[in-house]
């Protein structure tokens, strides 16, 4: 079944790529969507079937041997990978629906142009990427699958291969994710060299070893697991858009509003997350790593939803909003509460996708305008719209009942984020970057629900009479997507952040696992496969479940008794930021604009996203070009081409024309040159003794 999952969405993308000839535009739609709708399917029946306590290794073939390395491409089923499934395969499915309607007319395209099986080819082959990705049992596959997904996110982002922007953007995501990548790819190079494998399991059982080994890099010695690590994190950075490496992120927006919801709800940028997870063992050991993941996370969270403020594209304000979301990821498995990492990843796939679905269909209905600030009064223009983009608000944003499990999906799994950082940082700077960054997240997410759809209309009087409703292909997707944004929340609230024995048999954690955790509170030491004389590798102290916390590891219990005022305080900070907006959108429509005359300076540097382009540009850009410049003009104009034209046109003319004149044409002139080369050979051989 599982292989099913993985190889429908490639077959789709063959099919719509190469047969779209002999099945026409709308059979490779349907072809597409068909297979990821039953990949969808098969995952739910994977999810809800699939004994946790079972790890699944399903070999498709041998991959690469080569000496002691050896990859096979095999399917790692647990908790982890059938999370991961039904998050991709529901939205890429949806996504893929919502496509045959937002692509069916699209203004980038003449109309006898076939590129609809092109992008739904594409969109597959991302797809294929992010399960191949999810499902590795080895780092090598799982990196395949990383830059599968790095060169479809290419090739979905420059869709609009007409407009420069879009290929300057997917220029840029490609470039910048290869930083992140080096890194990663650094790690993977680590981990064989210290452990001899780069299967799953044989990294897992060595890294107690590699937690007491020192290695050496650029010029110093450092703790093995401490610098494996964090350069895996720099992997995610890239790939989840953590600062830094995060400026790739709004530039992608460039690409069909659906790619924006594939990248940014449940594939590419959830991807470096999974990868922190998923090396929960490795990172438990690594306590200065996981120390910069939560600061780079928090900083992440609190930047992004600065940055979101002032936005006026409506897609790039959801994209600053998935920015700072993944910081919050991020922070809860720095922590080691990878569980609630989990948690969040799940319950932001259906708002973000239905945030950006949303935007999508209004930019539809308002004749692709994204300027919000020509937007307002598009709720009864746009009903069904309306109410998807309200339920997704209301998710983001963390309404619920306070101190009860009732609420929409971020209200749980945002509040369990915010106190497994109060726990895990014991109230520091990282929390309250954190509620910071929930107070501007209301008030953007509201910003943009005031702004679109209350008030009055504003811009092009032409375009807001033709606004219209998205067609049921579109909305449908929509529907599907608010049950999640509802539900997934109080569903899978006990699972990922409830009673630790439960969340343990939900990531089918061994009983020696959970009972190391208990001896350690007692003090005894519980007895290890070595002790026991156990077989197989000689590493393994006991087996790891889909996570993995080490047994002083006490944050989700301390997170479940943080103080009553961490647990309101993301509900306070969403009524601080609902009542903000409201009161610039709705009550006082001219504050904004007196609050950026008197904080001029404020507002640049948030409209300009704290320069960060700018340095980069300034630090790597413009050097980079100079350089290229000068070996253009120096190296190549003057040094290369110089030497070859001078060869061309003056050595060889000036020694052609000196042979010229020992062309006399005279008898004479030849013998007197063979009676000189004699005369030099037999001195030379009188000279040298006729020794070679």
């Amino acid at each position: 079944m599982t292989t099913i999952i993985l190889f429908a969405p490639l077959i789709g993308a063959l099919i719509a790529g190469f047969g779209h000839r002999f099945i026409g535009d709308k059979g490779a739609q349907v072809v597409t969507t068909a297979l990821l709708f039953l990949a969808a399917g098969l995952s739910w029946i994977v999810f809800l079937t699939h004994d946790p306590a079972v790890v699944q290794r399903v070999q498709l073939l041998t991959w690469v041997e080569s000496g002691t390395f050896v990859a096979d491409w095999a399917i790692r089923l647990d908790r982890l990978t059938s999370i991961m499934l039904i998050v991709v395969t529901t939205v890429s499915s949806l996504v893929h629906l919502y496509s045959m309607g937002y692509m069916a007319h699209d203004a980038q395209f003449a109309d006898n142009e076939s590129y609809r099986p092109r992008f739904f080819a594409y969109l597959s082959f991302f797809t294929f990427a992010m399960l191949m990705l999810v499902t590795s049992d080895n780092l090598l596959q799982m990196f395949f699958g990383w830059e599968g997904v790095g060169v479809a996110s290419y090739l979905l982002i420059g869709f609009y291969f007409r407009k420069p922007s879009a290929n300057a953007a997917a220029i840029k995501a490609f470039v910048v994710n290869r930083v992140g990548d080096f890194g990663f790819a650094l790690g993977i190079f680590g981990l064989f060299y210290l452990t001899d494998s780069i299967r799953l399991d044989d990294v897992f059982a060595a890294v107690p070893t590699l937690a007491e080994t020192d290695v050496r890099f650029l010029w110093r010695d450092w703790n093995a697991a401490n610098l494996l690590a964090f350069l895996l994190f720099i992997g995610a950075m890239g790939k989840s858009a953590q600062f830094f490496l995060h400026t790739w992120l709004p530039d992608a927006m460039e690409g069909p509003t659906p790619v924006s919801a594939l990248i940014h709800a449940a594939t590419m940028v959830t991807a470096g997350v999974f990868l922190v997870v998923r090396m929960s063992p490795l990172m438990e050991y690594a306590p200065a790593a996981t120390a910069i993941i939560v600061g780079i996370g928090a900083v992440t969270a609190f930047f992004a939803a600065t940055v979101g403020l002032v936005q006026n594209d409506i897609k790039r304000v959801i994209a600053y909003s998935t920015c700072s979301q993944l910081g919050y990821m991020f922070v809860a498995a720095g922590v080691g509460v990878y569980s609630v990492a989990m948690f969040h990843l799940l319950t932001h796939a259906f708002f973000k996708a239905m945030l950006f679905l949303g935007a999508g269909s209004v930019i539809h209905g308002m004749h692709h305008e994204q300027d919000m600030r020509n937007y307002g009064g598009l709720r009864k223009k746009m009903p069904y719209t309306f109410w998807a983009m309200l339920i997704g608000t209301l998710a983001i944003t963390g309404v619920g009942i306070p101190l009860t499990h009732i609420g929409f999906a971020g209200f749980l799994s945002k509040d369990a984020i915010i106190e497994s950082a109060f726990a895990g940082t014991s109230g520091g700077v990282a929390f309250w970057l954190l509620v910071i960054a929930a107070v501007f997240t209301s008030f953007y997410s509201w910003r943009l629900m005031f702004m679109t759809f209350w008030g009055k209309a504003r811009g092009d009087k032409h375009t807001h009479e033709h606004a219209h409703e998205s067609p049921p292909v579109m909305t449908i997707p929509l529907g599907v997507l608010a049950v999640g944004a509802i539900f997934s929340g109080m569903v899978f609230y006990g699972p990922f952040f409830g009673d630790h024995d439960r969340v343990n048999s939900f990531f089918g954690v061994p009983a020696h696992e959970v009972t190391a955790e208990a001896d350690a509170d007692t003090g005894d030491v519980a007895p290890t496969g070595e002790e026991e004389g156990a077989e197989g590798d000689q590493h393994a102290a006991f087996e790891y479940g889909a996570i993995h916390m080490a047994p002083d590891n006490h944050v989700m219990d301390d997170a479940h008794h943080a103080p009553t005022w961490v647990k309101i305080s993301p509900f306070i900070a969403m009524l601080i930021g609902l009542a903000t907006a409201y009161w610039f959108y709705i009550a006082n429509p001219a504050m904004p604009g007196r609050v950026a005359e008197s904080q001029p300076h404020l507002y640049r540097f948030l409209l300009n996203k704290w320069y960060i382009d700018e340095i980069y540009d300034a630090i790597f850009v413009r050097p980079a070009k100079a350089l290229g410049r000068f070996l253009w003009k120096r190296g190549d104009g003057s040094v290369i081409d110089g030497a070859i034209n001078g060869i061309a046109m003056g050595i060889v003319p000036f020694f052609t024309r000196l042979a010229g004149k020992w062309q006399t044409g005279y008898l004479f002139t030849y013998a007197f040159a063979m009676v000189l080369g004699i005369v030099a050979f037999v001195t030379i051989m009188t000279l040298t003794g006729g020794a070679n």
